[in-house]
């Protein structure tokens, strides 16, 4: 292994705690550091947690207003997620018992946010980390053939119903009711749909990596093998092959021409990720911030109660 491999490997977000820099308020420390000075921060460390503040659901607003200077909402997720209050969720509500894979946040998307602010208001008994992994190293995880094979990049396609069905509705994805609002978004996102007697179906073509905007690092930056069958396990695959089609999944993906992605490719990129991350192991009051483009997440299962929130800026 050489030794630019082997310090990506060493790669770990970077810890702030109030007795480092001998503030005991978080949002006061963050205002005297400055916006700029931040955002270089984050984008040559990558991640940042910030422990020993004492944040508390009361106090993390001012937090998030100098982490996330423009808050977005979560439209098009495809997490099942709860807004708390304006622009900021609860970080996922898929079953605990399962492992959340790596992957950005809304980069099958025309537009995706810049960086992602995760706060603990209670850390889980047993398990739950947030897993992060350095998206450069991901991608040099992957062999030869794989990367290769996604140079054309993926197609996404999904299948939101009208209320009734597997996954989310299209109502909760776009957070309206609306048709025409949903329409017009899908055009600026340049997707592709079609209304159905119960639902609409969208198809997206995207990249399978991407360059960071300000470092020009290139990285995996894609959801292949969330939107694959294979990435979901065996038996969880083989139920949803039982009663559906590929293309009737409410999620599905193929590479961009419409040909399909080998489950061994799905499997590998889904646990060389998972293999490369760091996990951040909570604590109550922790707040971690990262960069959206140059890390992935996922999370870690658990048992007992956990409840860790999100907000998401651009």
């Amino acid at each position: 292994m050489t030794t630019a491999l082997r310090a990506e490997r060493d790669w770990a977000p970077y810890e702030i705690t109030s007795a480092d820099v001998a503030a005991p308020d978080l949002a006061d420390w963050l205002t005297g550091l400055g916006a700029e000075e931040l955002t270089t921060l984050l984008t040559e460390r990558k991640a940042l947690v910030f422990r020993g503040f004492g944040v508390t659901p009361e106090s993390i607003e001012p937090v998030l207003g100098r982490l996330l200077p423009n808050r977005l909402p979560y439209v098009h997720g495809n997490s099942p997620r709860t807004r708390v209050r304006g622009n900021l969720y609860t970080s996922t509500e898929y079953p605990q018992r399962f492992t959340i894979s790596m992957h950005n946040e809304l980069n099958y998307a025309r537009r995706w946010p810049a960086r992602l602010a995760f706060y603990c208001e209670k850390a889980a008994e047993s398990g739950g980390a947030t897993p992060v992994v350095d998206c450069e190293l991901w991608l040099s995880s992957l062999d030869q053939e794989v990367r290769e094979a996604f140079t054309g990049g993926v197609r996404y396609v999904q299948n939101l119903h009208d209320g009734y069905g597997l996954g989310k509705s299209w109502q909760d994805t776009f957070e309206t009711d609306d048709r025409r609002s949903v329409e017009e978004f899908l055009t600026a996102s340049e997707a592709e749909w079609e209304w159905g007697t119960d639902g609409i179906r969208i198809t997206q073509l995207r990249r399978a990596v991407t360059r960071h905007p300000v470092t020009g690092a290139e990285v995996w930056f894609n959801q292949a093998d969330q939107w694959h069958p294979a990435g979901l396990g065996d038996e969880t695959s083989k139920e949803l092959y039982e009663i559906l089609s590929p293309e009737e999944f409410p999620q599905y993906v193929t590479f961009a021409d419409g040909s399909p992605i080998p489950d061994e490719y799905v499997v590998q990129i889904r646990d060389r990720g998972l293999e490369a991350a760091v996990d951040v192991d909570w604590r109550a009051g922790d707040v971690l911030l990262i960069d959206n483009v140059l890390t992935a997440h996922g999370r870690r299962p658990f048992e007992g109660t956990r409840r860790i929130l999100v907000a998401m800026s651009d």
